[in-house]
């Protein structure tokens, strides 16, 4: 029986590495791989009394991987939006270096933090949809 080389196999599955190369990019993985991290760091490590819930929903990394810019969203908080990124962002060289500390990469990325909108977009676009839909639900169906 004649065992086809590696070469053979690799040409074969080439294809299927070349798809997943483009759909999943270094760029993309190493973000997610920071979000997971910072939103442990933040909830474990930071121990401000006065950021209350704060949830790291994404992550965008520029190509060089040196800079990162975290969208947050704050629940439940005792101080202003404001004061809580201040916050981040004061804490962001130790959040940096215990995020060299977790993920090997060759240059920890700067962190800024800055406050996601889109959840109180989604709230607002939400309860206009319901105000919208709220009449025509009242008006007796013939």
């Amino acid at each position: 029986m004649i065992h086809p080389g590696p070469r053979s196999l690799f040409l074969a599955s080439a294809p299927v590495f070349r798809h997943m190369a483009k759909e999943f990019s270094r760029k993309q993985r190493v973000a997610s791989q920071i979000q997971k991290e910072l939103a442990i760091l933040i909830q474990q490590d930071l121990k401000d009394p006065r950021l209350g819930m704060v949830t790291v929903s994404a992550v965008e990394i520029a190509a060089d991987l040196r800079n990162a810019k975290v969208f947050v969203t704050v629940f439940a908080n005792t101080a202003p939006v404001e004061e809580v990124l201040q916050i981040l962002n004061n804490a962001g060289g130790f959040l940096r270096h215990a995020l060299a500390q977790r993920i090997e990469l060759r240059v920890s990325p700067v962190l800024l933090f800055v406050y996601d909108v889109s959840v109180e977009r989604g709230a607002t676009l939400s309860a206009l949809i319901n105000d919208a839909v709220a009449p025509s639900r009242k008006s007796p169906q013939k």
